[in-house]
């Protein structure tokens, strides 16, 4: 009788733990059906009823009112921000945390990207802007995070410290000890997170804010009016992200700074553009032109806006002097000869700041006409 009594206690536990199983597995498939046929229909939704499914979710709301009145009111939330349809496993995991966060009435207000979420959103910019994107890609504001943080000659000179990710590393989340190990001028100094070494420190909404107000760009019906004050001079989408803040500040409230030449105020272009640059490329709190990081014209180019002479993505220069130099200078010569900084890095005249003097040591020669070259010539 025991036998026989074990052995049936022995096959109510192997069909116990089969139907557990089994169960399991139905489980299984059932989630993943349910998981299957609502992302093709949330993502239906989302789409045909222009995003109105994200702001199903009261946090989002605000920045969803801000979409539909940006120049991207066009441009689909998924566009942006990802589909459901990613085999991106790491972008459903964060969808899942946010979940949990929303259900647990956890969420801060506004929302706000993350490191991850802004790098990611930032490389979905090229899908619509593609010239724009390939100037950045190839010029020094696609930086990454390794070049700056990781400078030996900087980190040697110069502590690192939180001021420094007011330009560089402004959307990274944390603070300078969070980012970078050692803090201190004898390193070896490493990334704490490692993948964000090949990343840009200066992504695409370091400068732009996608939910600003203003008009989509359109193609016209008819010919517009060429005069130039009529022609578009900025996007309104141009201004700075203040990590301080969380938010962008508007190119018009962003300020132009007061510099001086040893104490002689120096004439600035107000191209309103420039004001963003400064708020990196600024001097030191004396004003003196050329100290901190500060490029404003000095000498004969005072006056010039920062884009008279470099393309605003890209910040090529090679076409700068011929723009306003088509032929030669006022002394008859080739201007792309001359021994400047345009000619050669190492060049002791700095183009912004180079004067006639500094290469006419024995007098600044009279200005000459086309009609006394055409004499010169002549003779």
């Amino acid at each position: 009788m025991a036998d026989n009594s074990s052995q049936h206690s022995g096959a109510s536990s192997v069909n116990v733990t089969r139907l557990r199983r089994s169960g399991l597995r139905w489980g299984v498939l059932f989630i993943a059906l349910c998981f299957v046929l609502f992302l093709p229909a949330t993502h239906l939704y989302n789409v045909y009823s222009g995003g109105k499914y994200c702001a199903s979710c009261h946090e989002i709301q605000q920045p969803y009112e801000d979409w539909h009145r940006s120049s991207h009111r066009n441009v689909g939330c998924i566009e942006c921000h990802g589909s459901a349809f990613s085999m991106d496993l790491r972008m459903h995991l964060q969808l899942m945390r946010e979940l949990v966060l929303h259900l647990k009435g956890d969420v801060p207000e506004p929302v706000r990207l993350k490191t991850n979420e802004v790098l990611e959103m930032s490389a979905r910019c090229q899908k619509c802007h593609r010239h724009e994107y390939a100037d950045w890609a190839a010029g020094p504001h696609s930086t990454t995070y390794a070049r700056i943080f990781l400078d030996k000659d900087h980190n040697r000179q110069r502590h690192l410290m939180d001021d420094c990710m007011r330009c560089h590393g402004m959307h990274f989340e944390g603070g300078i000890r969070d980012l970078v190990s050692p803090i201190d001028n004898q390193g070896p100094w490493k990334l704490l997170n490692t993948s964000l070494a090949a990343e840009p420190a200066i992504p695409c909404l370091a400068c732009h804010q996608i939910h600003h107000e203003g008009l989509p760009l359109i193609r016209p019906s008819a010919k517009l009016d060429d005069a130039g004050p009529q022609q578009e001079i900025a996007r309104p989408s141009l201004g700075l992200f203040d990590r301080r803040e969380f938010a962008h500040v508007r190119l018009e409230r962003l300020p132009l700074p007061d510099i001086n030449d040893n104490g002689r105020p120096i004439k600035i272009s107000p191209d309103q553009r420039q004001a963003l640059c400064y708020q990196c490329h600024a001097p030191l709190a004396s004003g003196q032109a050329g100290s901190g990081d500060d490029r404003t014209p000095r000498g004969v180019h005072e006056g010039l806006s920062c884009l008279a002479c470099h393309d605003k993505h890209g910040e090529t220069t090679r076409a700068s002097c011929r723009t306003c130099h088509p032929q030669l200078s006022n002394c008859g010569l080739d201007v792309e000869k001359m021994d400047t900084t345009f000619k050669s890095a190492k060049s002791p005249h700095d183009v912004h700041s180079v004067k006639c003097i500094d290469c006419h040591t024995k007098g600044v020669p009279l200005r000459k006409t086309v009609a006394s070259r055409h004499r010169a010539e002549q003779e």
